[in-house]
């Protein structure tokens, strides 16, 4: 744990492209370290800056882990303290993003869970995990991609975690519900690293499934985002099989979501309905997005080459993959993680504009817990 009158970590909330990551990696770092952390100018690049609901769920959440002292912890802050009094502790949770705001939230329940899953992996310790709010919406990771992609790969560095949808949620009503399962470390693995990653080649595309979904609307609109996305895949030559579905929910939403399947990697693809937008607009959207992340070559989409970084930091070895791009988003992310002194990483970009990505993990890094 932090020495008593240890400076925090200064983060600078604007660094990069300046949003939401910048938050949840330093909160799930400073959880795992012990490091005091002081982020300021908080999403300042964003069309309203300062937190939102779903930002403070993720921070409270976070606090509830290691039991932190917080200052700054409210809608529109651009400042906060989040000080670890305790080691990340693993037990059942539950996080609202409604109760952040008075009137409810709608927020990511998606964004919130990213928060605390690499804490809790690393305690010792199964968790359960309970967190409401949206679970399809723009701008975050659908549930559908946690469950089809990301946990998946998480797998393979030994991280154990499932995720069952409970209640859909969309904009602007929310109200949706997940519930996740962390294994975390046993009695026999409490001190041991994650698994590195080696994968710069994904092999072949196997098979791409998904599903079209339509929430309180008619059955023809799922209907057709599968038909116009199944006869844009086509030309790949591979099985494809997109499920229409019909489901309730507190409000009505609509969205299309896909996975790729290779030889040794996975990638995910999604798009969300609107109103006065056509479903095979929907449709095309996330079809055009699976077909350009093949033809990059690239084993990982553009968000899980970001989203592995941080459990890589705590890996055994150093590890290497190739990332669909090299994002601004992967590169503000990259400098949260140096700043912590948890790894060194490297960023190799090639003229086609993906890339590839090294991950050095420092055993002894400044603020690690002995």
């Amino acid at each position: 744990m932090p020495v008593r009158g240890e400076a925090p970590l200064l983060i600078d909330g604007a660094h990069g492209e300046g949003g939401g990551q910048i938050l949840r990696t330093a909160l799930a770092l400073s959880a795992v370290t012990g490091r005091p952390l002081r982020i300021e100018r908080i999403r300042a690049n964003r069309r309203k800056p300062g937190l939102a609901a779903q930002h403070v769920t993720a921070i409270r959440a976070a606090a509830a882990l290691c039991e932190a002292r917080l200052a700054g912890d409210e809608l529109d802050s651009q400042q906060l303290d989040f000080v670890p009094r305790a080691p990340v502790s693993a037990g059942d949770y539950v996080f609202d993003v409604a109760l952040a705001r008075e009137g409810g939230s709608a927020g990511a329940v998606s964004l919130v869970l990213q928060t605390v899953l690499v804490p809790l992996a690393l305690a010792s310790g199964r968790s359960r995990v309970v967190v409401r709010g949206g679970t399809h919406l723009s701008q975050s990771p659908p549930v559908d991609y946690l469950c089809e992609v990301w946990l998946p790969m998480l797998k393979r560095l030994g991280i154990g975690a499932s995720l069952t949808l409970d209640a859909w949620g969309w904009f602007p009503v929310g109200k949706g519900q997940i519930v996740a399962t962390i294994d975390g470390r046993s009695s026999t693995t409490a001190s041991a690293p994650l698994e590195a990653l080696d994968l710069c080649a994904r092999g072949a595309l196997l098979r791409v499934h998904g599903r079209a979904v339509a929430a309180n609307l008619p059955a023809h609109i799922a209907q057709r985002m599968s038909d116009r996305a199944s006869a844009l895949l086509e030309p790949l030559g591979t099985r494809v099989d997109i499920r229409p579905e019909r489901v309730r929910a507190a409000c009505a939403g609509a969205g299309i979501f896909l996975t790729a399947s290779y030889e040794h990697a996975l990638a995910g693809f999604s798009s969300l309905g609107a109103i006065g937008r056509p479903s095979e607009v929907v449709a095309e959207e996330a079809a055009v997005l699976l077909l350009q992340h093949h033809a990059s070559g690239a084993a990982l989409d553009r968000h899980l080459g970001d989203q592995l970084l941080l459990p890589l930091c705590f890996a055994q070895g150093p590890s290497r993959y190739t990332v669909e791009v090299i994002s601004r988003h992967l590169e503000t992310n990259v400098w949260v993680v140096e700043q912590f002194g948890v790894a060194s990483v490297h960023l190799e970009g090639a003229a086609s504009g993906s890339g590839t990505v090294t991950v050095t993990p420092r055993p002894s890094h400044p603020g690690a817990r002995a």
